[in-house]
């Protein structure tokens, strides 16, 4: 054996490694990935320093992303804290004033000011914003019996467009306002598939607490690798993509549809899942494609 051989081979796996992601780096440089985190991934997936630095090293290659947060279960927690009861009507949160007002103070206030906060540590990069700014996100109510829960009419693009062309990271809280000035809380999954769709994006990534789309909710091994949107359109109507799941789904379908070359559905809890699903020739989780 040659002396050194046992200590060098991890310094030739990590070469191995970035003469690999070499080609992928070349070919999304100033491409546009949005980026779903938020939610579930907050409170059980990637940590949020681990998070922030894949995104940045995302940027520092050259590649735009765009993160698009939620924060579900991060309400859930304040409503209880002050005694506020949820009522839940189709896997959506019936939203009176006051639990709009408790969304905006988590998802704006304490959500995208931890993650512009986690981003920031590495450099003046993020700038968190809402669609209420810029009326960024045109919304609707979704039905008059749950409240203030919105769906997207329109997105505006361009404030997004000018702070990635400044080289500034974009981070968007989930608030989107009507053409009254109206606020709605809107299912995160949803606007990171609208603002996808806006930009021409060449990826859509969800990361989230499952290892990807399953052919049978509760088999872990039926891990789907590759679908296509007309198959995933096929896998809701046939309750294989249930729950949760299903925003995503539908936010897949309409992203490669409108223009989006690739939606990924990803594990969050893997460390750094974004950056081996785009710079490796493995990847994991579930891609949609047209």
């Amino acid at each position: 054996m040659i002396p050194g051989t046992a200590e060098t081979s991890p310094a030739r796996d990590a070469a191995t490694l970035l003469v690999e992601a070499l080609p992928y780096i070349r070919r999304f440089r100033d491409a546009v990935v949005v980026v779903k985190y938020g939610g579930n991934a907050l409170a059980h997936g990637t940590p949020l320093a681990s998070f922030a630095e894949d995104v940045v090293l995302l940027q520092s290659v050259g590649v735009k992303p765009v993160v698009v947060h939620g924060g579900g279960p991060q309400i859930g927690q304040l409503l209880a804290r002050l005694g506020k009861e949820t009522e839940f009507r189709d896997g959506l949160r019936v939203t009176d004033a006051d639990t709009l007002d408790v969304a905006r103070m988590v998802l704006v206030g304490k959500v995208n000011r931890d993650i512009v906060s986690a981003i920031n540590v590495h450099g003046p990069l993020a700038v968190g914003l809402s669609g209420e700014d810029a009326r960024l996100i045109t919304a609707a109510a979704h039905t008059a019996a749950l409240g203030f829960v919105g769906t997207v009419i329109g997105v505006d693009a361009t404030i997004l467009e000018r702070l990635l062309a400044e080289g500034l990271i974009p981070v968007v809280a989930t608030i989107g306002a009507d053409e009254r000035g109206q606020a709605y809380n809107i299912n995160a999954d949803t606007v990171a598939g609208a603002v996808a769709e806006a930009l021409g994006a060449e990826k859509l990534v969800f990361l989230t607490d499952v290892e990807g789309l399953r052919a049978q909710p509760g088999d872990a091994g039926s891990l789907v690798r590759q679908v296509s949107a007309g198959e995933l359109e096929q896998m809701v109507a046939t309750g294989a993509a249930a729950g949760g799941m299903v925003p995503k789904a539908d936010a897949c379908i309409r992203a490669v549809r409108g223009g989006v070359r690739r939606a990924h559905i990803l594990d969050g809890r893997v460390p750094h899942a974004i950056l081996v699903e785009l710079f490796t020739d493995v990847g994991i989780g579930t891609m949609v494609q047209p």
